[in-house]
């Protein structure tokens, strides 16, 4: 399957430093919710984290752990519009 990106989104991985492994670890493992907006926010929470290291080793796990702080934001039909790193704790309500 192949990730599809916005031309924003691409700009901001190359921006941010954000590898397409992390951004497609992020789309399979983490938590989505609803951004109140039309889209999702897909995020790596406590139990998104395990199952990363769960399913993929605690070696990748380990070279990845330092960048999982990002976040990505999909539109209604899958498409990621955006992406950056996570500064603060996200509103989950």
């Amino acid at each position: 399957m192949t990730t599809r990106l916005t031309d924003h989104a691409q700009t901001r991985l190359q921006q941010r430093g954000i590898a397409m492994p992390v951004l497609e670890c992020l789309l399979a493992y983490g938590r989505k919710v609803h951004d109140h907006r039309g889209g999702e926010l897909v995020f790596f929470d406590h139990h998104a984290r395990d199952r990363l290291r769960r399913t993929q080793g605690a070696e990748v796990f380990k070279r990845l752990e330092p960048k999982l702080d990002t976040y990505a934001v999909l539109a209604e039909d899958g498409v990621v519009l955006t992406v950056g790193h996570r500064t603060k704790r996200i509103n989950r309500h």
